[in-house]
């Protein structure tokens, strides 16, 4: 007999009677060396799988709410300066052993980050609770490197890496159920959610935390990262599995188990969190030297019937909320679509290369909307835009709901439109210059790109807006080829039905004998007060 029919056959026998076989008992130890050698201390070992996760959520929807503690003394009152000092140490980073091609580190508590979060790491199917300990932390210049902290405190949340590149993350779970990701750019800027509860409602927000994540350790040829992550809050209890790919994009394929304690009248799916300042369509607060400031600049969706839509962003002066129906809807997400440095000139945080994130719905989603709630905002240290999907149907208490969808990370999103796309929305006072104005309106000019326009302006084929308009009436509406971006640019300027600050509606799609050449462009457009409309 070979010693490998000899392990294999020993080990069927081992565990026959019960005990661990020779592969466990090699895995156990080398466990142990590799937490040596990183300086790391596990709990016990616990069996460990999905189901097992959605028995543990199901059983804590089945319970009250208890709140998931808080900071210590020590770690009140830390500034944003202090809280960046604290960095973890690499050489405890989960993985390192020679093989690992991931590494995972740790976010210390403090700050805006005040609910302790237990790290598992699981192997060979059973979770070692990771200890917190405060070794495991470089605290620099925060003045808590003789701070006295509880071995009990957990973390904040995780970062992960490449094993060739410790510095520079691509992904990072951190606060409440907020994660993010990065593609080949290498640049954050918008989240994701595990959950949103009443956003954009008349009642104050719900934030899902979660509460504990489960590394999976992953072998030395995987390029799949999988990991797991349990959700708590007063209305829902949940549990998450990621299967995260680096690349460009980088993709996570979600599926996710909820169980809620009580009917939840707003739920939000998939949802995508952004910020949005100013922009070529929206300077209400383009105070800043730099011409624009946002992470991205358009929701895109694609319907279930097939549409695609292209709404751009903007910083409404009130909260402002639309709801799109739809049926197993195909797609949508937040896009930086805008990808010229020129265009925000901002050598430091880099607009340009935000990333864009689509949501891609696995299996039948039903009945529902895509939800849009739009904040108002001074700055762009605030996220003010939040997109998520909403199923009609409100989820009751004791029920199990299964979502299922992948999220692609990246300077494009992986489905776009076979049609034109928009890529500006330039919005200005309206009126013939060199004429004296007798009323105000105001000047659009949205430019398309893609599909056969180019081919069309070349052929002078015939082109035409249809154009729609709800709380304003239409002038100087005109359509022509934009040869230096091989596209078409539709102008008009839309004049207020009211004098005061009532929405306007607008549709517009490019068309000609054949049908409709492009995307549809919406837009909600709010007019100064009559006080305020300057003629020049």
């Amino acid at each position: 007999m070979i010693r490998r029919d000899f392990l294999k056959t020993a080990s069927g026998a081992l565990a026959a009677l019960g005990l661990p076989s020779a592969a466990l008992m090699l895995n156990e130890q080398a466990h142990a060396a590799s937490a040596k050698q990183a300086g790391l201390v596990f709990g016990p070992a616990q069996p460990f799988d999905y189901a097992s996760l959605k028995g543990q959520a199901r059983a804590l929807a089945g319970k009250p709410y208890q709140s998931h503690g808080g900071l210590p003394p020590a770690l009140e009152g830390l500034t944003w300066d202090q809280y960046q000092a604290i960095s973890y140490r690499k050489d405890h980073a989960l993985w390192t052993g020679q093989d690992d091609k991931f590494l995972a580190q740790f976010f210390h508590m403090g700050l805006y980050f005040k609910k302790p979060v237990t790290m598992h790491e699981v192997a060979d199917g059973k979770a070692r609770e990771i200890k917190y300990n405060a070794s495991m932390f470089d605290y620099g210049k925060s003045g808590l490197g003789k701070a006295k902290l509880p071995d009990t405190l957990g973390f904040a949340g995780f970062r992960l890496n490449r094993k060739e590149d410790p510095n520079r993350d691509f992904a990072a779970f951190l606060g409440a159920s907020y994660f993010r990701a990065v593609g080949k750019e290498g640049q954050y800027g918008q989240s994701a959610r595990g959950l949103a509860i009443g956003t954009g409602g008349d009642k104050p927000e719900e934030f899902p935390d979660f509460v504990a994540y489960y590394l999976q350790k992953p072998s030395a040829d995987d390029e799949t990262l999988v990991l797991y992550g349990l959700l708590d809050s007063p209305s829902v209890a949940g549990a998450y599995r990621f299967a995260i790919t680096v690349g460009e994009p980088l993709v996570m394929e979600i599926d996710c188990a909820l169980y809620p304690r009580t009917t939840i009248e707003r739920m939000g799916i998939a949802p995508c969190t952004s910020m949005y300042q100013a922009g070529e369509n929206d300077r209400r607060m383009g105070y800043d030297w730099r011409p624009e400031i946002h992470d991205t600049d358009g929701l895109a969706m694609h319907t279930g019937s097939g549409e695609w839509i292209w709404r751009p962003l903007t910083n409404p002066p009130q909260l402002r909320f639309n709801a799109f129906a739809d049926n197993n809807p195909k797609g949508f997400g937040l896009l930086q679509r805008d990808r010229n440095f020129d265009h925000y000139q901002d050598d430091g945080v880099f607009y340009e290369k935000r990333p864009c994130l689509w949501v891609e719905p696995k299996g039948s989603w039903g009945e529902g909307s895509v939800q849009l709630v739009e904040i108002p905002t001074v700055d762009e240290t605030f996220d003010n835009i939040v997109a998520f999907w909403n199923p009609k149907e409100k989820p009751q208490a004791g029920q199990e709901r299964l979502f299922g969808y992948k999220l692609y990370w990246g300077s494009a999103p992986p489905s776009v439109p076979e049609r034109a796309h928009c890529v500006n929305t330039w919005c200005g006072l309206g009126g013939v210059v060199g004429q004296k104005r007798t009323k105000w309106s105001q000047r659009f000019a949205v430019d398309f790109v893609g599909g056969n326009l180019a081919a069309l302006e070349a052929a002078s084929a015939k082109v035409d807006p249809d154009l729609q308009v709800r709380g304003g009436t239409l002038e100087t509406v005109s359509c022509r080829p934009l040869r230096e971006v091989d596209g078409y640019r539709v102008m008009f300027d839309v004049v207020p039905e009211k004098e005061d600050s009532s929405q306007i509606d607008l549709r517009l799609y490019l068309k000609d004998k054949t049908g409709a050449l492009s995307e549809t462009w919406l837009y909600q457009f709010s007019p100064p007060p009559k006080a305020e409309r300057k003629l020049y």
